[in-house]
C-alpha cells in the first residue's frame, strides 16, 4: 500500500517563483533520479509534473528549473526489474529519446507511474496499488487536464501569446479553474451536496460580492453539516478567512490545502462520466472557522 501523506511541497516564497517561471499547473512533486541520453549517470532532482510537462530542480529550494522534459508524445512508459530493494526503476519512451527513471522507493515508484500516465493518456491507469484518496487525486487531475486542454484549443494563437512569460524559453499555458468550481449560488452549491454526495463534498464558486470566491463543504460528523468559507483574492495571491488566515498562490492551492487538511476527507465535488469510486471514509477533521459567507 502506498502511504498517505504525499512529499513536502517546496516553501511558498519558492512555489510562488516557480509560477512566475510557468502558468502549466502543479499535480505532482517529489524527488526522482533522472537518467537522460546524454548523461553518464542518473542524476537527482527534485521534480514537478506540471501539466505534460516534468521540470527538474537541482535541489527542493532552487527557484528555477535545470532541465525539463515535454511528455506530451510519450509513446509508453515501461517497468524495469531493479535489483536495488525498495527501488522502482521505469522508462519514458519517446519519438527522439528514452529517459529512465527511478525513485527512492516502491511507493513513490507507483504514485509517479499513476500521475504520468494520468496526464498523458488522460485517463486513470487502472491495476495500481494506490489507496482510495490517491485515486480520487488521479480522477481530479484528470478532469483539470482535459479542461486545461480544451481551454488552449479555444484559446486563439494571438491570445495565447499575450499570456505568455517575456522570457520564451520557458514553458507556460492557459491554467483553467478547478475542476470543482461552478458559477452557483450558495444555495445552489448547498443543494449539489445534499443530492449527490457520492460526487463528492467540496464546491468552489463565485463569491457573492463577486470579487472573491467562496468554498461550499458538507462534513459528516455526528450529522451532515454545510459549511461556508470565504477566499479573497489578494493580489496575485488568495487568501482563506479561518480563524487563522492562510494565504495560497492560486485556486488549486486552495482545494488542496482543504484536502490536506482534512486528510483527504473533503474531496472536489466533480461531474463526471468515468466509472464511479467505491472508497473508504475516515473520520472528517473539522477545519476552525471563522465566518460564514
Amino acid at each position: 500500500m502506498m502511504a498517505e501523506k504525499p512529499p513536502k511541497p517546496a516553501p511558498r516564497r519558492i512555489f510562488q517563483e516557480r509560477l512566475k517561471i510557468t502558468a502549466l499547473p502543479l499535480y505532482f512533486e517529489g524527488f526522482l533520479l533522472v537518467k537522460r541520453s546524454e548523461y553518464q549517470e542518473y542524476k537527482h532532482y527534485w521534480t514537478e509534473l506540471r501539466g505534460t510537462t516534468l521540470f527538474f530542480y537541482s535541489d527542493k529550494k532552487s527557484p528555477t528549473y535545470v532541465d525539463k522534459l515535454d511528455l506530451i508524445d510519450l509513446t509508453c512508459l515501461t517497468d524495469q526489474n531493479s535489483t536495488e530493494k525498495n527501488c522502482a526503476k521505469f522508462t519514458l519512451v519517446l519519438p527522439k529519446e528514452e529517459v529512465q527513471l527511478k525513485t527512492e522507493n516502491t511507493e513513490s515508484g507507483e504514485e509517479w507511474r499513476g500521475f504520468i500516465l494520468t496526464v498523458t493518456e488522460l485517463s486513470v491507469p487502472l491495476h495500481m496499488s494506490l489507496l482510495p484518496g490517491q485515486v480520487i487525486r488521479l480522477h481530479e487531475v484528470l478532469q483539470r487536464e482535459k479542461k486545461r486542454r480544451i481551454e488552449i484549443e479555444r484559446t486563439p494563437s494571438s491570445a495565447m501569446e499575450k499570456e505568455k512569460e517575456p522570457i520564451e524559453d520557458y514553458a507556460d499555458a492557459l491554467s483553467p479553474m478547478p475542476a470543482c468550481f461552478y458559477i452557483v449560488s450558495r444555495k445552489e452549491a448547498t443543494e449539489m451536496l445534499e443530492k449527490n454526495p457520492s460526487l463528492g463534498n467540496m464546491i468552489l464558486r463565485p463569491g457573492s460580492d463577486s470579487k472573491s470566491y467562496s468554498i461550499t463543504i458538507r462534513q459528516e460528523i455526528d450529522m451532515p453539516r454545510i459549511k461556508h468559507y470565504k477566499v479573497m483574492s489578494v493580489g496575485k495571491n488568495y487568501t482563506i478567512e479561518l480563524e487563522k488566515p492562510v494565504t495560497l498562490p492560486n485556486l488549486f492551492s486552495v482545494i488542496d490545502y482543504f484536502m490536506k487538511e482534512t486528510q483527504g476527507n473533503l474531496r472536489p465535488f466533480i461531474y463526471s462520466t468515468d466509472e464511479t469510486l467505491e472508497t473508504k471514509r475516515f473520520p472528517v477533521t473539522p477545519l476552525k472557522f471563522k465566518k460564514n459567507v
